[in-house]
Protein backbone atom coordinates (compact mmCIF):
# COMPACT_ATOMS: atom_id res chain seq x y z
CA UNK A 1 0.00 0.00 0.00
CA UNK A 2 1.30 3.54 -0.59
CA UNK A 3 1.98 6.10 1.98
CA UNK A 4 2.49 9.35 1.95
CA UNK A 5 4.46 11.72 4.17
CA UNK A 6 3.19 13.96 6.79
CA UNK A 7 4.45 16.09 9.65
CA UNK A 8 2.82 17.43 12.32
CA UNK A 9 3.98 20.15 14.96
CA UNK A 10 1.88 21.04 17.79
CA UNK A 11 2.25 23.30 20.54
CA UNK A 12 0.06 23.70 23.93
CA UNK A 13 -0.26 24.13 27.19
CA UNK A 14 1.31 21.14 29.07
CA UNK A 15 -0.59 18.57 30.38
CA UNK A 16 -0.49 14.35 31.09
CA UNK A 17 -1.70 12.36 27.68
CA UNK A 18 -0.91 14.67 25.11
CA UNK A 19 1.25 12.18 23.26
CA UNK A 20 -0.91 9.29 24.10
CA UNK A 21 -3.99 10.89 21.98
CA UNK A 22 -1.86 12.15 19.51
CA UNK A 23 -0.19 8.99 18.94
CA UNK A 24 -3.76 7.26 19.54
CA UNK A 25 -5.19 9.30 16.44
CA UNK A 26 -2.46 8.16 14.06
CA UNK A 27 -3.09 4.64 15.00
CA UNK A 28 -6.33 4.69 14.84
CA UNK A 29 -5.93 6.24 10.84
CA UNK A 30 -3.80 3.15 10.20
CA UNK A 31 -0.51 5.64 10.37
CA UNK A 32 3.24 4.87 10.28
CA UNK A 33 5.14 7.02 13.24
CA UNK A 34 8.65 7.60 11.53
CA UNK A 35 9.74 9.62 13.98
CA UNK A 36 8.38 11.72 17.14
CA UNK A 37 10.43 14.23 19.34
CA UNK A 38 9.18 16.78 22.11
CA UNK A 39 10.08 19.07 24.81
CA UNK A 40 7.94 20.06 27.72
CA UNK A 41 9.36 24.03 28.94
CA UNK A 42 8.59 23.93 33.02
CA UNK A 43 9.15 27.97 32.92
CA UNK A 44 6.77 28.51 29.92
CA UNK A 45 4.17 25.37 31.06
CA UNK A 46 4.26 24.37 27.14
CA UNK A 47 4.72 21.22 25.81
CA UNK A 48 6.08 21.32 21.73
CA UNK A 49 5.65 18.00 19.96
CA UNK A 50 6.73 17.28 16.09
CA UNK A 51 5.64 13.82 14.41
CA UNK A 52 6.83 12.44 10.89
CA UNK A 53 4.49 9.59 10.10
CA UNK A 54 3.03 7.57 7.32
CA UNK A 55 -0.39 8.29 5.68
CA UNK A 56 -2.38 5.74 4.36
CA UNK A 57 -3.52 6.49 0.84
CA UNK A 58 -6.91 5.69 1.47
CA UNK A 59 -6.78 8.44 4.25
CA UNK A 60 -7.45 11.88 2.70
CA UNK A 61 -5.76 15.28 3.87
CA UNK A 62 -9.12 16.48 5.08
CA UNK A 63 -9.89 14.20 6.98
CA UNK A 64 -6.69 14.05 8.53
CA UNK A 65 -7.04 17.81 9.28
CA UNK A 66 -10.78 17.22 10.31
CA UNK A 67 -9.98 14.24 12.71
CA UNK A 68 -6.77 16.45 13.81
CA UNK A 69 -8.73 19.32 14.50
CA UNK A 70 -11.19 17.64 16.57
CA UNK A 71 -8.96 16.81 19.16
CA UNK A 72 -6.84 19.56 19.19
CA UNK A 73 -9.59 22.20 19.67
CA UNK A 74 -10.30 20.33 23.39
CA UNK A 75 -6.19 20.76 24.44
CA UNK A 76 -5.79 24.43 23.43
CA UNK A 77 -3.24 23.35 20.32
CA UNK A 78 -1.52 25.42 17.98
CA UNK A 79 -1.11 23.18 15.34
CA UNK A 80 0.30 22.53 11.92
CA UNK A 81 0.38 19.39 9.46
CA UNK A 82 2.73 19.74 6.53
CA UNK A 83 3.39 17.05 3.47
CA UNK A 84 6.58 16.44 3.83
CA UNK A 85 6.99 15.70 -0.13
CA UNK A 86 6.25 19.03 -0.97
CA UNK A 87 9.33 21.76 -0.93
CA UNK A 88 9.20 24.91 0.16
CA UNK A 89 9.79 28.02 -1.92
CA UNK A 90 12.71 30.46 -1.24
CA UNK A 91 13.05 34.16 -2.08
CA UNK A 92 16.93 35.04 -1.37
CA UNK A 93 17.79 38.48 -0.39
CA UNK A 94 21.52 39.49 -1.28
CA UNK A 95 23.69 42.50 -1.71
CA UNK A 96 27.19 42.65 -2.31
CA UNK A 97 28.17 39.55 -0.13
CA UNK A 98 27.41 36.15 -1.75
CA UNK A 99 29.03 33.72 0.02
CA UNK A 100 25.42 32.88 1.67
CA UNK A 101 23.50 32.74 -1.63
CA UNK A 102 26.28 30.39 -3.16
CA UNK A 103 25.67 28.11 -0.40
CA UNK A 104 22.58 27.83 -0.61
CA UNK A 105 22.10 27.45 -4.50
CA UNK A 106 24.79 24.33 -4.31
CA UNK A 107 22.75 22.88 -1.37
CA UNK A 108 19.20 23.17 -2.84
CA UNK A 109 20.39 21.67 -6.32
CA UNK A 110 22.77 19.15 -5.33
CA UNK A 111 19.28 17.81 -3.42
CA UNK A 112 20.82 18.45 0.60
CA UNK A 113 18.55 21.32 1.19
CA UNK A 114 14.97 20.11 0.37
CA UNK A 115 13.77 23.31 -0.81
CA UNK A 116 13.37 25.55 -4.36
CA UNK A 117 14.74 28.81 -4.51
CA UNK A 118 11.75 30.33 -6.79
CA UNK A 119 13.77 34.11 -7.20
CA UNK A 120 17.00 35.88 -6.04
CA UNK A 121 16.24 39.85 -5.13
CA UNK A 122 19.06 42.34 -4.64
CA UNK A 123 19.30 46.13 -4.74
CA UNK A 124 22.80 45.36 -6.81
CA UNK A 125 23.24 43.95 -9.65
CA UNK A 126 26.67 41.79 -8.78
CA UNK A 127 24.91 38.43 -8.79
CA UNK A 128 22.41 38.26 -12.09
CA UNK A 129 24.86 35.90 -13.35
CA UNK A 130 25.19 33.36 -10.95
CA UNK A 131 21.15 33.59 -11.11
CA UNK A 132 21.27 32.43 -14.70
CA UNK A 133 23.83 30.13 -14.75
CA UNK A 134 21.31 28.31 -11.83
CA UNK A 135 18.37 29.24 -13.87
CA UNK A 136 16.91 31.22 -11.32
CA UNK A 137 14.87 34.37 -12.12
CA UNK A 138 17.26 37.65 -10.16
CA UNK A 139 15.25 40.84 -9.63
CA UNK A 140 17.34 44.02 -9.78
CA UNK A 141 15.52 46.06 -7.28
CA UNK A 142 17.92 49.26 -6.46
CA UNK A 143 16.47 50.98 -2.87
CA UNK A 144 16.98 54.44 -2.00
CA UNK A 145 15.77 55.92 1.49
CA UNK A 146 13.17 57.66 -1.30
CA UNK A 147 12.24 54.43 -2.81
CA UNK A 148 12.32 52.33 0.37
CA UNK A 149 8.03 51.98 0.10
CA UNK A 150 8.08 51.12 -3.34
CA UNK A 151 11.01 48.50 -3.61
CA UNK A 152 9.71 46.60 -0.25
CA UNK A 153 5.83 46.90 -1.59
CA UNK A 154 7.75 45.28 -4.56
CA UNK A 155 9.23 42.40 -2.71
CA UNK A 156 5.70 41.71 -1.04
CA UNK A 157 4.29 41.24 -4.67
CA UNK A 158 7.23 39.09 -5.42
CA UNK A 159 6.10 36.50 -2.22
CA UNK A 160 2.70 36.61 -3.50
CA UNK A 161 2.86 35.69 -7.06
CA UNK A 162 5.87 33.45 -6.82
CA UNK A 163 3.90 31.71 -3.73
CA UNK A 164 6.90 32.17 -1.65
CA UNK A 165 7.35 30.49 1.77
CA UNK A 166 10.54 31.48 3.22
CA UNK A 167 12.21 34.85 2.61
CA UNK A 168 16.01 34.54 3.33
CA UNK A 169 18.23 37.46 4.34
CA UNK A 170 21.47 36.26 3.03
CA UNK A 171 23.80 38.81 3.36
CA UNK A 172 21.22 41.25 2.61
CA UNK A 173 22.96 45.01 3.75
CA UNK A 174 19.28 47.05 4.01
CA UNK A 175 17.29 47.25 7.60
CA UNK A 176 14.02 46.23 6.22
CA UNK A 177 11.09 48.35 7.59
CA UNK A 178 8.49 47.57 10.46
CA UNK A 179 5.94 46.69 7.93
CA UNK A 180 7.62 44.46 5.84
CA UNK A 181 8.88 42.89 8.53
CA UNK A 182 5.22 42.02 10.23
CA UNK A 183 3.97 40.91 6.89
CA UNK A 184 6.81 38.57 6.97
CA UNK A 185 6.46 37.28 10.62
CA UNK A 186 7.69 33.79 11.13
CA UNK A 187 8.45 33.54 7.11
CA UNK A 188 12.01 35.45 7.03
CA UNK A 189 15.68 34.36 8.19
CA UNK A 190 18.74 36.70 9.08
CA UNK A 191 22.25 35.65 9.08
CA UNK A 192 24.89 38.44 10.82
CA UNK A 193 28.44 38.06 12.60
CA UNK A 194 27.71 37.18 16.32
CA UNK A 195 29.40 40.11 17.66
CA UNK A 196 26.45 42.28 18.07
CA UNK A 197 26.14 44.57 19.56
CA UNK A 198 29.68 44.89 19.33
CA UNK A 199 31.07 45.73 16.03
CA UNK A 200 28.50 47.03 14.57
CA UNK A 201 28.83 48.59 11.08
CA UNK A 202 31.40 48.30 8.15
CA UNK A 203 34.03 45.80 8.17
CA UNK A 204 33.15 44.06 11.55
CA UNK A 205 35.90 40.97 10.61
CA UNK A 206 38.26 44.13 10.32
CA UNK A 207 37.31 45.99 13.91
CA UNK A 208 37.09 42.29 15.23
CA UNK A 209 40.60 41.88 14.25
CA UNK A 210 41.39 45.34 15.64
CA UNK A 211 40.30 44.11 19.33
CA UNK A 212 42.06 40.75 19.16
CA UNK A 213 39.06 38.58 19.22
CA UNK A 214 39.53 34.60 19.78
CA UNK A 215 36.04 33.33 18.96
CA UNK A 216 34.18 34.32 15.42
CA UNK A 217 30.38 33.19 15.47
CA UNK A 218 27.22 33.75 13.65
CA UNK A 219 23.67 34.04 14.81
CA UNK A 220 20.60 33.09 12.44
CA UNK A 221 17.33 33.85 13.59
CA UNK A 222 13.89 34.78 12.63
CA UNK A 223 13.20 38.59 11.42
CA UNK A 224 11.46 41.41 13.54
CA UNK A 225 10.94 44.75 13.60
CA UNK A 226 13.79 44.78 16.48
CA UNK A 227 16.80 44.59 14.29
CA UNK A 228 18.74 41.75 15.12
CA UNK A 229 16.90 40.39 18.12
CA UNK A 230 14.30 37.96 16.85
CA UNK A 231 14.26 34.67 17.82
CA UNK A 232 17.16 32.82 17.50
CA UNK A 233 17.68 29.71 15.40
CA UNK A 234 21.36 28.56 15.10
CA UNK A 235 24.49 29.94 16.23
CA UNK A 236 27.89 28.51 15.78
CA UNK A 237 31.34 29.41 16.47
CA UNK A 238 35.18 29.07 15.31
CA UNK A 239 38.51 29.91 17.55
CA UNK A 240 41.01 32.45 15.69
CA UNK A 241 44.12 33.11 16.94
CA UNK A 242 47.02 36.84 16.93
CA UNK A 243 48.33 35.01 13.48
CA UNK A 244 45.23 35.61 11.17
CA UNK A 245 45.03 38.70 9.22
CA UNK A 246 41.54 40.24 8.97
CA UNK A 247 40.75 38.93 5.74
CA UNK A 248 41.38 35.55 7.12
CA UNK A 249 39.25 36.55 9.99
CA UNK A 250 36.44 37.72 7.87
CA UNK A 251 37.08 34.55 5.27
CA UNK A 252 35.94 32.12 8.65
CA UNK A 253 33.32 34.51 9.01
CA UNK A 254 31.90 34.01 5.87
CA UNK A 255 32.73 30.13 6.03
CA UNK A 256 30.34 30.10 9.51
CA UNK A 257 28.03 32.45 8.08
CA UNK A 258 27.24 30.01 5.23
CA UNK A 259 27.00 26.73 7.54
CA UNK A 260 24.78 28.55 10.65
CA UNK A 261 22.43 29.72 7.87
CA UNK A 262 21.64 26.94 5.50
CA UNK A 263 21.33 24.89 9.05
CA UNK A 264 18.39 27.57 10.17
CA UNK A 265 16.90 27.26 6.10
CA UNK A 266 16.95 23.33 6.83
CA UNK A 267 15.17 23.31 10.14
CA UNK A 268 12.62 25.24 9.07
CA UNK A 269 11.75 23.91 5.98
CA UNK A 270 11.37 20.14 7.65
CA UNK A 271 9.52 22.05 10.25
CA UNK A 272 11.60 21.55 13.12
CA UNK A 273 11.06 24.95 14.67
CA UNK A 274 8.39 25.83 16.77
CA UNK A 275 8.51 29.44 18.59
CA UNK A 276 8.21 29.13 22.40
CA UNK A 277 7.59 33.11 23.25
CA UNK A 278 10.70 34.95 22.57
CA UNK A 279 12.70 31.74 21.92
CA UNK A 280 12.46 28.61 19.52
CA UNK A 281 12.17 25.01 20.07
CA UNK A 282 14.05 23.29 17.71
CA UNK A 283 14.13 19.27 16.77
CA UNK A 284 17.08 18.09 15.53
Amino acid sequence: MQHNDYILTLSCPDRTGIVYRVSGLLFELGCNILDSQQYGDEETGRFFLRVHFDLPQAITQESLRERFAAMAEGHSMDWQIHDARYKPRLLIMVSKQGHCLNDLLFRVQSGQLHAEIAAIVSNHNDYAALAASYGIPFHHLPVTADTKARQEQQVLDLVASERIDLVVLARYMQILSADLCRALEGRAINIHHSFLPSFKGARPYHQAHARGVKIIGATAHYVTSDLDEGPIIEQDIERVDHGMTAQQLTQVGSDVESLVLSRAVRSHVEHRILLNRNKTVVFR
